[in-house]
């Protein structure tokens, strides 16, 4: 090669260095592109194979999914006053359709806090109760966890939680006009015509501080501690459990969303909640009467409290996660929500099929 390149005019020389490049570029192109062919090939074998698998094992294993999706139990321990009624009529709408079983626990005096037999019951119930499963249970109740009593297949947790604010004002009227659900029940505080406002000037028992301390109880469960208004390590527990033991926390304002990633999750229980909740009848059923939207001179004195901040700090952190899973979820385009779809897959599998 020197000889030749001594022999040769540097014209020559020149254009053959540059042949010589241009067929190594060449090369490295082709290699590139056989390596990604091969990419693309493995990909494609093992996405075979496991199509493969999930046919080979399609028949013994359906008895098996089918079994373990009809052994579900979804407890929505609902708080009041946070569109509850709304999200569980579509539970009720479905349940036929989807067949499984929801059931309405009913505590005496609605009182969230459960004594330690009857926890010991509804644990037992909810487990060993195969006739209702799958099933959806809801109901005004405090968190409760089911690994205190040595069982091992959890329930599923969901929940909802509301501006803390939004949901006192939304009580105070709910006691004294009830709402058009049932519109001839007699409440409470019926007869009493005083606005929210009025009882915040007049320092009323009804529309004080302390009546905020509910959604962090019912998600801080049944330890004693958590019912202390203004405790922080309820505030902590709540924040741990809500991460811990609850697949999903929506937010009222944003209901919508919260029911169609339920769908994506749960299709066993919820296929079908997107378009009932946007087309059907039922989707804002309840709706508080005579309720008047506080001033904020009211707002600015409740917000003044520790017991208001705790509750907010909780409502905050619920927010903020809930729009973190919907980030991961959803996509917007010309203004509508859509699901994304699976974005994994398996490769490299071994040993391999014959």
């Amino acid at each position: 090669m020197g000889l030749l390149r001594l022999k040769m005019p540097p014209k020559f020389q020149l254009l053959a260095l540059l042949a010589f490049a241009i067929a190594m570029i060449f090369l490295e192109n082709q290699i590139q592109k056989l390596e990604e062919s091969r990419g693309k090939l493995e990909r494609a074998i093992a996405r075979h194979e496991v199509r493969e698998i999930e046919q080979r094992h399609i028949q013994d294993g359906a008895k098996g999914a089918l079994v373990e999706e009809d052994d579900l139990v979804v407890i929505y321990n609902r708080v009041p006053k946070t569109a509850s009624t709304s999200f569980t009529n579509i539970a009720y709408d479905l349940c036929n359709k989807n067949h499984y079983h929801v059931l309405h626990i009913n505590t005496s005096k609605n009182n969230p806090v459960m004594s330690l037999q009857d926890q010991v019951r509804f644990v037992k119930n909810v487990t060993l109760w195969k006739e209702m499963k799958p099933a959806f249970y809801h109901g005004h109740v405090s968190f409760l966890d089911f690994t205190k009593f040595g069982v091992k297949k959890k329930p599923i947790y969901i929940n909802v939680i509301r501006d803390p604010i939004e949901r006192l004002v939304s009580y105070y009227y709910f006691l004294r006009f009830g709402d058009d659900y049932r519109p001839g029940l007699r409440r409470r505080k019926q007869g009493d015509k005083k606005t929210f406002d009025e009882c915040v000037a007049a320092g009323g028992s009804d529309c004080a501080p302390e009546k905020l301390w509910l959604q962090i109880p019912f998600f801080c469960g049944h330890y004693s501690e958590c019912w202390n208004i203004g405790s922080k390590w309820a505030l902590e527990q709540a924040k741990y459990n809500l991460v811990n033991e609850y697949m999903l926390v929506g937010v009222t304002e944003e209901l919508e969303d919260f029911v169609m990633m339920l769908e994506a999750a749960l299709p066993r229980f919820f296929k079908g909640a997107t378009e009932l909740y946007r087309t059907g009848k039922k989707s804002h059923l309840r709706k508080t009467s005579e309720k008047k939207p506080p001033t904020k001179e009211s707002i600015a004195r409740l917000q003044q409290s520790d017991i208001w901040k705790m509750e907010n700090e909780f409502y905050e952190f619920a927010l903020e996660q809930f729009q973190y899973v919907r980030a991961h979820a959803v996509r917007e385009k010309d203004g509508e929500l859509y699901l994304l779809t699976q974005n994994f897959f398996y490769e490299k599998i071994y040993p391999k099929t014959t």
